[in-house]
């Protein structure tokens, strides 16, 4: 037995003081609404109503039950409204996870605009440079880079994003620019990132250097300040060296061994009854940004 629908029909029969009335108005056979009756006096151990040829009243249990029973099915009908209405409006708290650096430029800037144009949503941006689990850890989207692993997760491509090499103008006029991968071992090279490996691609072939690096660190922005001080050459992320690139404090060499770009998604975990604010979020930035860097 379904109980919101027995106790639904319950109502409609005392509504409406009659079995064959509340049937034609449910659609169902008399004898539908006959089995639910039963079945929830039998579930309640109670009778509800009481039955003659003529009439159909409530019993004393069945008076108090029906109020009971029309706030019940009230709250449901509220609670099946809200969540269609959050469902087709954006609404309710947005968690969204993205990389530090590309977060704090590129995908804060983009939560703001959706913010101003979604009142009735709050939103946190949670910055981490490590995987997070979206259904462990309650995030609704998450903003990567690179190739993603198989998963239950639905990816939607937003850009494109190229890994480089660069060096200071002045390191490279002292020192010459590197014409393939393998110069890059008489070169002073700054790691940035847990591979020491850096891999290029060049007719089709994977090309692998394992550098000597005089100066190692986890963060962009110090291997890139380094190297623009013409500490040496460094490979990271294009976003990564934009600005210096665009000031002249650092430039591009090697691109012609470059792998190709890796892409940027946004993942979440369904697509599925995919609620308004994830929704309007990917709208957003498929909309008003570029998220393609080179």
């Amino acid at each position: 037995m379904d109980r919101l629908e027995a106790m639904h029909v319950f109502v409609t029969v005392a509504d409406l003081r009659g079995f064959a009335p509340a049937a034609r108005k449910l659609r169902l056979s008399p004898s539908a609404v006959t089995r639910l009756i039963a079945a929830l006096e039998e579930h309640l151990g109670a009778r509800l109503l009481q039955r003659t040829t003529r009439q159909v009243t409530l019993t004393d249990v069945g008076a108090r039950y029906l109020e009971r029973a029309r706030r019940i099915l009230a709250d449901v009908e509220e609670a099946d409204g809200s969540a269609r209405q959050e469902r087709n409006r954006p609404s309710g708290r947005l968690v969204v996870s993205a990389p530090v650096g590309f977060g704090r430029l590129h995908v804060g800037p983009v939560m703001t605009a959706y913010l101003k144009r979604y009142p009735e949503v709050a939103c946190e941006l949670r910055l981490s440079d490590h995987l997070v689990n979206l259904v462990e850890d309650a995030v609704d989207a998450a903003v990567r880079i690179g190739h993603l692993a198989d998963s239950s997760l639905v990816a939607r491509q937003v850009g494109a994003m190229r890994r480089i090499v660069v060096a200071a103008p002045g390191y490279l006029k002292r020192h010459g620019e590197p014409r393939t991968p393998e110069a890059l071992r008489e070169h002073q090279t700054i790691q940035f990132g847990p591979w020491p490996e850096w891999r290029f691609q060049h007719d089709g072939r994977d090309v692998e250097v394992i550098p000597t690096p005089r100066f190692t660190s986890n963060s962009a922005d110090a291997a890139l300040q380094y190297a623009e001080a013409g500490g040496g050459v460094t490979r990271v992320l294009a976003y990564q060296a934009a600005e210096g690139l665009k000031r002249g404090r650092l430039k591009t060499v090697l691109a012609k061994y470059e792998q190709p770009a890796l892409p940027i998604h946004i993942v979440y975990p369904t697509s599925r009854l995919l609620s308004a604010k994830v929704r309007a979020f990917v709208d957003l930035v498929v909309e008003t940004v570029e998220w393609r860097f080179g």
